[in-house]
């Protein structure tokens, strides 16, 4: 079969983007939800993906060395990311009790050199332990933003097809970043560390990674988010 001619993006009309790339903002939408709260629908991705496609095919530069996909990939997923935020699925007393988990943490293990437990988090911020339980499985829309809030880049193509052109101190910025988070992922206790890498680096829903541990979905949902707080609070001083 002959290979199917590739489409130039900037003669063509945007019904023809649409038809041709819809595929690709489907696959990403509905990767997407599969991470986030059940009140987060698949067609609201769509629509904020579709956006982010046409941003994307008014931007392209070829001469970038990007191949068009992979640059509407970033631009699709940016744009999704955005809608997320701009309707903040999350209430704002989630907000603020992260917010104190994050301090709890952050004060217990300044004063005791080691990971703070669950119960000593609980008793600080005088909760029961199925409270702080129920603050971790409220701070689930976290999933989706804690690295992108850290600072962490995945769209190194991003940058290169933007006008900002890093500047040395950037890069040296960068490369510390990088360097001090992959030690506070290390630094996490092994089984939050685990979930991190299945969750992030091998991409499991949170069911398969209940099988490979063997707990519950609800039980890794809160490991993940008590996984997630403490590397806010310990990358603290570069937020």
């Amino acid at each position: 079969m002959a290979e199917k001619p590739k489409m130039d993006i900037h003669s063509a009309s945007q019904d023809e983007i649409v038809v041709q790339y819809a595929p690709l903002v489907k696959r990403i939408a509905y990767h997407l939800v599969a991470r986030l709260p059940s009140s987060v629908t698949v067609d609201d991705m769509i629509q904020a993906g579709m956006i982010g496609l046409l941003e994307a095919s008014r931007n392209y530069d070829a001469r970038q060395g990007a191949a068009f996909e992979t640059y509407a990939s970033i631009r699709i997923r940016g744009s999704m990311l955005d809608e997320l935020r701009k309707n903040d699925w999350a209430p704002k007393s989630v907000h603020r009790k992260i917010r104190q988990v994050m301090e709890a943490v952050r004060n217990i293990e300044n004063e005791s050199g080691r990971d703070a437990r669950d119960e000593e988090v609980a008793k600080a911020m005088n909760l029961s332990l199925d409270e702080y339980y129920k603050i971790l499985q409220d701070a689930s829309i976290l999933r989706i933003f804690s690295f992108d809030e850290l600072g962490v880049d995945e769209d190194v193509i991003g940058d290169d097809m933007s006008e900002h052109h890093p500047s040395p101190l950037d890069d040296i910025q960068r490369s510390d970043f990088k360097s001090k988070l992959a030690d506070a992922v290390a630094s996490l206790p092994e089984r939050e560390r685990l979930i991190i890498s299945l969750y992030y680096d091998n991409e499991l829903n949170l069911r398969e990674i209940g099988s490979v541990l063997g707990v519950s979905e609800s039980r890794v949902s809160q490991l993940l988010s008590q996984a997630l707080i403490r590397l806010r609070s310990r990358m603290s001083e570069w937020r």
